[in-house]
Parts: structure tokens; sequence; C-alpha cells
């Protein structure tokens, strides 16, 4: 499968090389680093490209690295279920930067667009409707992103005397905790009952 997938990015960085940044197979997938402005053009190519033929968008998301210049990839899972392959496009964006929408080649696209933009904050240039689908009304700021707090910016409740959904900061009423995410049953100077037969089996 491996040799079939390097033969696809071969095809594909001939063909479109105008679009193709860089690619590479790894754990039997196959990358693409696509230029941000050619992505539409690339993904129309991939769908009537009689090697390619991926007709089915599986899904679009996003990845924060807030380190970098380039903060965020938008990242496209395509299928071809006339050749059996998967791809994967990965688009480098700056947080100003707009991507192009594919809402017009993969109708499917307008839900995936719209939670990117929800969670990330990304910006689709051509979106027919580019509102938050996920989080309410009036939410501040996008969850997924590295800086976004833990415990969000407001919290939500019933208030019986108002009879209504109040919005108000996050109070906690005791202090967060820090995860030190090791197991209750590591570090334990006691042996329970039944140990002894596993350390002897082991031995």
């Amino acid at each position: 499968m491996s040799e079939a997938l390097k033969e696809l990015g071969t095809h594909i960085e001939l063909k479109r090389p105008d679009c193709v940044l860089g690619w590479d197979v790894t754990f039997g997938e196959l990358n693409i680093d696509v230029a941000l402005g050619s992505i539409h053009g690339l993904v129309e190519w991939l769908k009537s490209d009689a090697t390619c033929q991926f007709s089915s968008l599986v899904d679009i998301t996003g990845v924060d690295y807030p380190e970098r210049a380039r903060r965020f990839d938008v990242v496209y899972h395509f299928l071809s279920m006339y050749r059996n392959h998967r791809v994967r496009l990965r688009v480098a964006v700056r947080e100003e930067d707009m991507v192009p929408s594919i809402t017009d080649i993969h109708t499917s696209a307008n839900w995936f667009e719209r939670e990117v933009f929800d969670m990330f904050g990304i910006l689709f240039s051509g979106h027919p409707d580019l509102r938050r689908i996920l989080t309410d009304y009036g939410f501040r700021g996008h969850p997924l992103r590295k800086d976004f707090p833990t415990t969000g910016y407001t919290e939500v409740r019933y208030d019986e005397a108002q009879k209504r959904v109040v919005y108000e900061p996050v109070s906690l009423t005791q202090e967060y905790r820090q995860f030190d995410f090791m197991s209750p049953w590591e570090g334990a100077e006691y042996i329970l009952p039944g140990d002894e037969k596993t350390q002897g089996e082991s031995a």
C-alpha cells in the first residue's frame, strides 16, 4: 500500500507542482502540504482526476501551533472509493489569513468549515453561512486554541428568581486542581491482598 501511495504522491506533485509544497507517506498515510491560495484548485482537481478520484470529503479540522508564525494547520481528509486511497492535505495559515472555502466542490464542507471557524477562529472566504455552530450565542473565544483557558470565561446556570438562564464570570468553588496523572495504584507502599500471587508468577 505504501508503494501505491508513493506513486500517487509523485503523480499529484508532477501534475500540480504549483499547489504541492511537499509530501510524505507516514504510518501508511499520504500527507500533502498545500499552498494556501491553491487549496481550492487542488481539491477540485483531486476530485476530477482519473488517477485520484477523491470524491468523498471525510473531515476538515484544525491544529494549533501557537509558537509558529503560521499558527494553524487546516487539515483535510479525503477518500477515493474508486481507488481505495486516502489523502490528507495540510494548509498552514496565519491568524489573519482567509482560507478559500470548498463548499462549492463538497457541500459537506459547509458544516466542517463552520466547526473549524467556531473552535479555532479560522476564517473561510466564500463560505455561504460562516457562523458559530457548536458554541452558544455570544460565546467568547475559540475553545480549541491552545491559549484558551481550561475553565473558559463564563458559566451558565438557571436562576430561579429570574426564571431564566443567566451568564456569569467563572467562579471556582475550589482551587483548580493540578493533575499529576499518576494512577492511585502506582507508588503505593502497601501490598494489597492477592498481589503476592502476581509477583510469584512473574518470578
